[in-house]
């Protein structure tokens, strides 16, 4: 069995990722890597898991929260709705 070196829990079904310098990190779930591996959200917090905005200075994880923190001009689709 693996510990996952984000909990601790020792699992049998555990996964190991290899970084691409060689480095190795283990995971028994998907959640425990994605609060290792995905950069949060510079306004909420949250995991960023797809592609997020991207501004010069943060990443968010939505439109919204990129025009919350920065003066950034970005929407998550389009065309715009009414009021947003």
């Amino acid at each position: 069995m693996s510990i996952c070196d984000t909990c601790g829990n020792d699992y049998d079904k555990a996964f190991t990722v290899t970084f691409s310098d060689g480095r190795t990190a283990t995971f028994d779930s998907v959640e425990c890597a994605a609060v290792e591996l995905a950069p949060a959200c510079a306004h909420c917090g949250c995991r960023i898991l797809g592609h997020g905005i991207e501004t010069e200075d943060a990443m968010f994880c939505c439109a919204h929260c990129a025009r919350k923190s920065s003066n950034a001009d970005v929407n998550d689709r389009w065309p715009v709705p009414a009021g947003a």
